[in-house]
């Protein structure tokens, strides 16, 4: 029963849908047997690299990945918003698992931003403070932002249909606003607003909460430093881009995860056979979009799909 043998865990939010707590159980059953294969799509083009790795592979990636966007209508627009909505009612029923997350403007603007400037930009120390200060007007913006991602949720939710939710992900690293901020009042406070936002004021109880970082290296901090907690996650996992499957990112994950699931939420390069046997408990690896072919010839991904332990769309 995956690395937690002698005990299935719950998920944190104790009035989860039994949709949500039929995904959570899959995951945990299938940890240390299988790995599931995903692929993450842009919010303007639907279902574009599923469908071509698809055609790579021979068989259909098990989890679809989308993104909530955050320009106005480039391949990020939050135009496409309802369409990403769509497109996973539509892959669910075809039988995949869905996964979305949310490259979120600051919240000292208003939707939509650039990514440079706006996601990738910063907050100053006083403007963090009021963003997990209930009241504030930096607080009160954020509600609002965070209000608009629960109303698509919930059609999701009405719908039966869980979701492996990634939100403020590689918070680990300086790259986001809401990066490398430790501490009780650093990114666990914000993710601890979310949660509370989501889960007790909007009563979404649809979603698998994974906490996701960046592995750990040059200017990146370790795992723990902006860990939330275990009771407030129910998947960890890790980003790996350049081929950086090193044993040390496994075994922290794993150590800090304290047997929940484990995963690895984006790579660039594909994990080779020799990774998927020697870390055998990654529950699934999601390709990021272009990075499917622009990264990893065709033969490695048709060779990585075609691994026995790899299971794809049924």
């Amino acid at each position: 029963m995956g690395n937690n043998p002698n005990n299935r865990f719950r998920l944190v939010n104790a009035s989860a849908s039994p949709e949500a707590k039929e995904l959570y159980d899959y995951l945990q059953n299938l940890t240390g047997k299988y790995i599931l294969s995903g692929q993450h799509n842009t919010p303007a083009h639907r279902s574009f690299y599923s469908n071509q790795a698809a055609g790579i592979a021979g068989s259909y990636p098990a989890i679809w990945g989308q993104d909530f966007g955050f320009t106005l209508d480039d391949m990020d627009g939050i135009i496409y918003r309802q369409n990403v909505i769509d497109e996973a009612i539509k892959q669910h029923q075809e039988g995949s698992i869905i996964t979305l997350m949310w490259h979120s403007v600051r919240p000292i603007e208003e939707e939509p931003g650039t990514f440079k400037d706006s996601v990738c930009g910063k907050l100053t120390d006083d403007e963090w403070i009021d963003l997990v200060t209930p009241g504030s007007d930096i607080y009160m913006r954020w509600r609002r932002q965070v209000d608009v991602i629960a109303d698509f949720l919930k059609q999701l939710q009405d719908l039966g249909i869980p979701v492996l939710w990634r939100p403020y992900h590689e918070m680990n690293g300086e790259w986001f606003w809401w990066g490398k901020r430790t501490g009780p009042t650093g990114y666990s406070a914000l993710w601890k607003q979310l949660y509370d936002r989501l889960t007790r004021v909007h009563k979404l109880n649809n979603l698998v909460w994974v906490w996701n970082a960046n592995s750990p290296g040059d200017g990146v901090l370790p795992y723990e430093d902006c860990f939330p907690g275990i009771d407030s996650v129910d998947v960890l996992a890790c980003d790996i881009y350049r081929n950086e499957y090193e044993p040390r990112y496994y075994e922290d994950l794993l150590t800090l995860s304290q047997g929940k699931p484990i995963a690895l939420g984006e790579v660039g390069i594909v994990p080779s056979p020799e990774v998927i046997e020697s870390q055998p408990l990654w529950a699934w690896f999601m390709v990021w979009t272009d990075f499917l072919t622009r990264e990893n010839p065709s033969n490695s991904i048709e060779q990585l799909y075609k691994n026995p332990r790899v299971r794809s769309r049924a």
